[in-house]
């Protein structure tokens, strides 16, 4: 099959093209870097043309209120291209229980641009993981000083992006779901523990501190993040820090 992967050049993106070409496919990434804007809609017409299937993988620059604008102009500019393109699947990657916190602008957003796929013209399969490790390190930074760490108690479900890309290539390689995929990391931790765990291995004195009220996941109810029927991917946090 011939795939388009928007945001093929990223984190997630650049492994799920290599999972797919590896498997026999023609995986071909796009990005801004390739003359590709999902905003503008520059180059979109070209990327998805001749496609079976389009992964969408592009994310906001920010996270706050302006995320919604950003994935309502993202879906609506990919949608056209991919149905005047002749494309008979799309996919997206979101967040296991993103539709449970309406409290957080860029939940609500990725909600928004699942409600537009579900909502379109197009067979489609969606995607949604927990937490990736990578991000762990920018989840400390947002309330660290030079002495503590404010984490609060919130459980999560960490998951190498290697993971997520195998199962967002293993999706687009297969039949639309018109439905949701769930994928998490095989264990739980309280972020607070996650925060010590991190910060030990990488030789970092600073203590962590349980604070209910610090950073973006202290909105998160306890049960969101984790989801009884999710796929639970191989890799555990001890090994990928290793």
């Amino acid at each position: 099959m011939k795939i388009a992967v928007i945001g093929g050049t990223g984190l997630i993106g650049s492994q799920v093209v290599k999972n797919l070409n590896a498997a026999g496919h023609e995986a071909v990434p796009h990005s801004k870097s390739t003359g590709v804007d999902i905003i503008s809609g520059q180059g979109l017409d070209e990327a998805v043309a001749g496609a079976d299937v389009v992964v969408n993988l592009t994310n906001s620059p920010t996270f706050d209120e302006a995320s919604l604008a950003f994935f309502q102009t993202s879906m609506d500019n990919l949608l056209t291209a991919a149905r005047k393109g002749g494309v008979s699947h799309f996919v997206i990657l979101s967040i296991v229980g993103v539709d449970q916190v309406p409290e957080l602008d860029y939940y609500r957003a990725k909600a928004l641009q699942e409600k537009i796929l579900a909502d379109g013209p197009i067979p489609y399969s969606i995607v949604r993981a927990t937490q990736f490790m990578e991000f762990m390190d920018a989840v400390l930074s947002w309330t660290a000083d030079a002495d503590t760490v404010r984490l609060p108690t919130t459980p999560l479900q960490p998951i190498a992006s290697k993971d997520v890309a195998a199962a967002v290539a293993e999706v687009a390689a297969g039949s639309p779901l018109n439905g949701i995929h769930n994928v998490a990391g095989p264990e739980v931790f309280g972020l607070d523990e996650l925060g010590r765990i991190t910060l030990s291995h990488e030789g970092d004195s600073r203590t962590v501190v349980v604070d209910p009220t610090a950073g973006m996941f202290a909105v998160v109810k306890g049960d969101v993040l984790t989801d009884k029927d999710a796929h639970l991917a191989p890799t555990r946090y001890a090994d990928w820090l290793s």
